[in-house]
């Protein structure tokens, strides 16, 4: 088992589907925007060097948001199918229990502290 009551795992699982809802939201509108940002109009076809090197910032920036975006929605996703597997809440290296106080912090957490801190420190 993974160590959460009912409560915990309800309240967990409910966090988790709002994120992903506002996820979903904050992805459409990003997509949205990077329609509009790609699509230059008839009068700005002949813009000015500067003015295409703004536009072209603008669209990586706007293209790096959507991809943020979807890549926390895929981390959200991973944690709420845990929970139809009911693993949600098992360290995924070493399968000890993650603890509430951290998935309260970090309702998508894949890790453990003890196998997150290890793997902090490995990158560095």
């Amino acid at each position: 088992m993974n160590g959460l009551d009912d409560i915990e795992w309800t309240t967990l699982r409910e966090r988790l589907e709002r994120a992903r809802a506002a996820l979903l939201s904050q992805l459409a509108d990003d997509l949205d925007r990077s329609a509009d940002v790609r699509a230059p109009a008839p009068h700005e076809a002949e813009a000015s060097p500067a003015d295409n090197a703004s536009q072209r910032t603008l669209n990586a920036l706007v293209h790096e948001a959507a991809e943020h975006t979807a890549r926390q929605l895929h981390i959200v996703r991973h944690a709420l199918a845990k929970f139809d597997d009911r693993s949600y809440g098992l360290c995924e290296r070493c399968g000890e229990l993650i603890g509430y106080s951290r998935l309260n912090a970090r309702p998508e957490a894949r890790l453990c502290i003890a196998c997150q801190t290890l793997q902090e420190q490995r990158r560095r």
